[in-house]
């Protein structure tokens, strides 16, 4: 309820940013949270999973010091990052059209995601939910807030919105160290064998979470150079309205997650029944629930959002179905993470990574912008029914449930 409430901020900012941005600046605030999320899976190279994986071996693992040894990664991989990303920074101001002078901000948005995701996944495999919604819901306002003075009292457009998201998350950096010490959840002393265990866990995962930033910008770079920034703005906001189905079902994972593997921890056969069943319901709810999204979509768009953007609605539902098949995959997925074979999901989410980039330009030089939100759809389902087959054989759970009714 609290990653949702979060989520709904952002949500109603809508009526605003899109009628003081262009599509032209909306565009291009799109572009800079692509280029953060294409790097985000080297900035940390992912270990905050690990943490959230030892956290449930907290018995025989000094999980202060496994924390602080992440954060050691952290800082390392980011210095590297910086590199390397400007010795590029032409090119890649050229691709996204995102002004050189912000690319910096790239940089230090990611790195303090990663701090403020250290301080959520703890609180999240606590089962901390209040203390988590508080701190979400109070970074996403801040961040808004700022948004709106910047750009619509200041007037600096496309900039305030990307202002607003550097101040208000280097605040919430400081907050963060602030709940880390205060928790006692650090402990500065070098260990080779937890980094050992954190990059072994993390960085099997930087092509599964590298695959799927490239699904969820590779439309987007497409239409920006095939067809133009500013269809790119419009894009977005219709992606930003069939997004709500990934909304629900990223928030309903971060609590059936730590529900999940207390479960299969106990290892009973009956309880492994129940969650099957259940999961076929979800699969069934959530499919539904695009497709009410998509029927509603053009109507609210219509008053929702500035005139500019009226046409966003043609994606809605595209991409709506496309991130319930996201959400049927996220319910598999876990089985893999809960069995440490992450480097299935990296290959996965790699190849139908590769495989959208080829659909992208072949759906968008026939269709135009809308044979991206068609890619989408294709390619979350294909990922969805790999990921169903190879977690079958990295855990095994009683899939077959007509098996029984039969008997």
């Amino acid at each position: 309820m609290t990653s949702v409430i979060n989520s709904a901020i952002p949500f109603f900012l809508l009526p605003v940013l899109t009628r003081y941005l262009s599509p032209v600046d909306y565009g291009i605030v799109s572009m800079f949270g692509m280029l953060v999320s294409f790097i985000a899976p080297f900035t940390g190279l992912s270990v905050h999973g690990a943490i959230a994986r030892m956290y449930y071996e907290k018995d025989t693992v000094d999980i202060k010091e496994y924390i602080t040894n992440s954060i050691y990664i952290l800082i390392s991989s980011t210095l590297l990052v910086a590199v390397i990303f400007f010795m590029f920074s032409s090119a890649i101001a050229n691709v996204s059209s995102v002004p050189i002078q912000v690319l910096w901000m790239v940089i230090v948005v990611s790195f303090a995601q990663f701090i403020t995701k250290i301080v959520l996944t703890l609180w999240q495999v606590q089962v901390k939910s209040i203390q988590y919604g508080v701190y979400q819901i109070s970074q996403t306002a801040l961040n808004m807030l700022l948004s709106i003075v910047l750009v619509v009292f200041v007037d600096l457009t496309w900039s305030g919105r990307v202002y607003a998201q550097v101040v208000s998350l280097m605040i919430f950096v400081l907050i963060s160290f602030f709940i880390l010490i205060k928790n006692n959840w650090l402990k500065f002393s070098y260990n080779k064998t937890y980094i050992k265990h954190a990059l072994g866990f993390g960085v099997p995962l930087i092509p599964h979470a590298l695959g799927g930033v490239l699904m969820t910008m590779t439309d987007r770079i497409f239409i920006t150079n095939m067809v133009g920034i500013e269809t790119t703005g419009v894009y977005t906001v219709g992606y930003q309205i069939g997004m709500i189905i990934n909304l629900l079902a990223t928030s309903f994972n971060q609590a059936y997650v730590p529900w999940l593997y207390s479960k299969l921890k106990e290892n009973i056969m009956a309880t492994k029944k129940r969650v099957v069943k259940f999961t076929y319901l979800y699969f069934i709810i959530i499919l539904l629930m695009s497709v009410v999204l998509s029927l509603i979509a053009p109507s609210f768009l219509s008053f929702f959002v500035g005139r500019e953007f009226g046409n966003s609605s043609i994606y809605v539902t595209w991409i709506a179905l496309g991130y319930a098949f996201n959400g049927m995959y996220f319910m598999i997925g876990s089985y893999i993470f809960y069995a440490e074979k992450t480097s299935y999901l990296a290959w996965v989410t790699f190849t139908a990574a590769v495989l959208n980039i080829g659909l992208n330009y072949v759906l968008i030089s026939k269709y135009g912008a809308i044979g991206a939100a068609m890619a989408t759809t294709l390619i979350y389902f294909i990922k969805f029914i790999l990921t169903w087959i190879l977690s079958s054989k990295a855990y095994k759970m009683p899939w077959n449930i007509l098996k029984d009714l039969k008997k």
